[in-house]
């Protein structure tokens, strides 16, 4: 803890630290808050996104294993460019999914069964959940992140910095009223002695 001036100036410098710890403490606690909302939002839709993936998985599994002719439907759709915009959350940017644009490679309808093209739109779901899915890691990663530096600011300002001012003004008040107590004394001793001074 660094040494503080006993004075009235530094007095009135730790009274004004304190107030405005004590009015951005707050602000600092409902950003925690809300980044912890935040982070359990987005493990919950990834569960959701998961499952959902699973779930087409296993029908694009079923297919192929019946026809195990076709084992290389993968080689017929290419990713063209995933497109995400620009969230915020809490005063951070984070990537947000937009879509997966894809080219599907030409193939014979009349030699490929049918079965493929509801194969092919089911692997661009995967795909996309896929994609989704690496989008919410990223905005997990970075809100995490700021949750971490948050907690740490309201963990400074709670346990440090708050209890730190107020035992500097306490400090200070004691110190000043034992100087204001000393001058009074010596006033009252210096005029007992002006008192005494003008009997003799």
């Amino acid at each position: 803890m660094a040494t503080v001036r006993l004075t009235k100036n530094e007095l009135k410098k730790q009274k004004d630290a304190l107030k405005r710890f004590q009015r951005y403490l707050p602000t600092l606690q409902l950003k925690k808050q809300q980044l912890q909302l935040v982070l359990r939002q987005i493990q919950q839709k990834q569960t959701e996104i998961e499952k959902q993936r699973d779930e087409l998985q296993q029908a694009i599994d079923q297919w192929i294993a019946i026809f195990s002719d076709h084992q290389d439907l993968p080689s017929f759709i290419h990713v063209k460019e995933m497109k995400t915009s620009v969230g915020n959350i809490a005063g951070i940017d984070i990537p947000v999914f937009d879509k997966l644009e894809f080219e599907i490679s030409e193939y014979d309808i009349f030699t490929i069964p049918l079965w493929v093209d509801q194969a092919l739109e089911t692997l661009k779901k995967i795909l996309s959940l896929d994609a989704e899915l690496e989008v919410l890691k990223e905005q997990y990663r970075l809100i995490a992140e700021e949750l971490r530096v948050t907690s740490q600011r309201v963990n400074l300002f709670e346990k440090i910095k708050i209890p730190e001012t107020k035992e500097n003004i306490r400090s200070i008040q004691i110190y000043l009223g034992d100087q204001q107590t000393a001058a009074v004394v010596r006033g009252k001793m210096a005029k007992g002695k002006v008192v005494k001074g003008g009997r003799q």
